[in-house]
């Protein structure tokens, strides 16, 4: 128990309590035979990473088996090889310390070939990086059961073009996280079924894939059933979603209905002017309220196109000054 005693000082030198030296220790039994000097120096090493001390404790908390790796044959050569990923400083000390995980996996049967699987799907070298760094557990996903299916899915959309998948899904990291079967594909039917065409559908994905993340019954069915309330006919709905596919994940209390409102009662207008120009629910409401108190003042009438599509200065020039 000479050693246990001694990682148990380890612990307390550096700031840790009981209680979480003791969640430690249930989580990692291998923690009791780790020598206090090992630990330390591994400890100093992940500081010179430029992991904060603070942070490096919640690192350590999280995931105590940390300490039980071999440094110099495990941790420096997979630490060395995220900092080549690098594209500013600190990028693999914030990795490690959102998915401390991370460093459990190996550089040989893990890292390496999640490198080589987004390179063959044409993802821009510093794209893969910042890929890997800002969602770091992806490292942890399974090449063939889960990024496989996902590059699978995408390519049934259309999405097969050389390069496209790599170059969509290191912009979009996000989507990783989803499964195919339970959340994308139900999202993706539940577009088709609006009646949005396979180039409005694919369209929707490239620019708004956030929308194939929501649950379609906790989220997209609730927001259509606000729009089709609203005097939305299906052809309409469809139009409005396929032009700015936003809509049906956005807050229906804190965006859509004050637009609505404000489109209706203070502007005069109908709905059928927003299946016209879907990209009315995109403008700020305060941009709303200052250009049609502009166009009251000037007596002028256009369309919700040619009111928002445009910048300030242009607005002003074509319809007040």
């Amino acid at each position: 128990m000479e050693t246990g005693s001694g990682i148990m000082w380890f612990f307390r030198e550096r700031g840790f309590d009981d209680k979480s030296i003791h969640y430690m220790f249930n989580k990692c039994r291998r923690l009791e035979v780790v020598d206090r000097e090992i630990a330390s120096e591994t400890w100093d090493y992940l500081r010179s990473t430029g992991i904060p001390g603070g942070k490096l404790s919640m690192v350590i908390r999280k995931c105590p088996e940390i300490l039980t790796l071999d440094l110099h044959d495990k941790l420096v050569p997979m630490i060395q090889c995220l900092a080549t990923l690098e594209s500013r400083p600190k990028e693999v000390a914030s990795a490690i310390a959102k998915f401390p995980h991370i460093l459990l996996h190996s550089l040989e049967e893990k890292l390496c070939p999640l490198l080589a699987f987004f390179e063959v799907l044409g993802a821009p070298e510093k794209q893969i990086g910042k890929l890997i760094l800002l969602n770091p557990v992806i490292i942890s996903y399974s090449i063939e059961s889960k990024l496989s299916r996902l590059v699978d899915f995408l390519a049934s959309l259309g999405l097969s073009k050389d390069g496209v998948v790599g170059r969509f899904v290191a912009k979009h990291p996000f989507i990783t996280r989803y499964s195919v079967e339970k959340r994308l594909r139900p999202a993706c039917e539940f577009l088709r079924s609006l009646g949005l065409t396979e180039p409005q559908l694919q369209r929707a994905v490239l620019n708004f894939p956030e929308v194939l993340c929501r649950d379609v019954n906790k989220v997209l069915r609730s927001n259509v059933m606000y729009l089709e309330s609203c005097g939305f006919s299906s052809s309409q709905l469809a139009a409005v979603v396929a032009g700015y596919p936003l809509v049906i994940i956005n807050s229906v209390s804190k965006l859509l209905r004050p637009r609505i409102k404000f489109l209706k009662e203070a502007m005069g207008r109908s709905i059928d002017e927003i299946s016209q120009y879907p990209g009315f629910f995109r403008h700020d409401i305060q941009r709303l309220k200052s250009r049609q108190k502009l166009l009251t003042q000037n007596g002028v009438e256009c369309s919700l196109s040619e009111m928002l599509d445009c910048k300030h200065k242009r607005f002003l020039l074509k319809f007040v000054v």
